[in-house]
């Protein structure tokens, strides 16, 4: 098993270390975000903001109807 996940860095090129770095980076936001939704001491602040999208089409509306 080991032989299969071994990884030869020393013959990883710019484009190879570029596209860990990312998928690093990205995996390490997508956690972040996934804690700060779901923690609770935030759900009010996001719950507020439950409705800011309808809100945002309603205003448009109202501002082409002037």
């Amino acid at each position: 098993m080991m032989d299969y996940l071994h990884t030869d860095w020393a013959a990883m090129s710019l484009s190879d270390w570029i596209g860990l770095i990312v998928t690093v980076g990205i995996f390490l936001l997508m956690i972040w975000a996934y804690v700060y939704t779901f923690h609770p001491k935030n759900r009010e602040k996001l719950e507020s903001q439950r409705h800011l999208p309808l809100d945002d089409d309603e205003t448009i509306e109202t501002e082409n109807r002037k």
